[in-house]
């Protein structure tokens, strides 16, 4: 039988400003502030006070600054 070697891919799902916080260790005012100067992952309007961001895109912004690193 044939059997892949591919790791599993980690569910993507919608972060809240408290996770993506808790990830990334910024504050909300560093988040928005890295967002306008384009240079962190836009958030994605959920309703008319709510805002989240897609978990991919914050942790390959993370993988992404981790590998700056070197």
């Amino acid at each position: 039988m044939f059997q892949q070697n591919t790791a599993p891919t980690p569910e993507r799902r919608i972060l809240r400003r408290a996770e993506v916080e808790a990830k990334t260790g910024f504050r909300r005012a560093h988040i928005y502030n890295l967002m306008k100067d384009g240079k962190f992952p836009k958030a994605l309007r959920l309703g008319v006070r709510a805002v989240g961001w897609d978990s991919s895109e914050i942790d390959q912004w993370i993988i992404d600054r981790l590998k700056e690193r070197v």
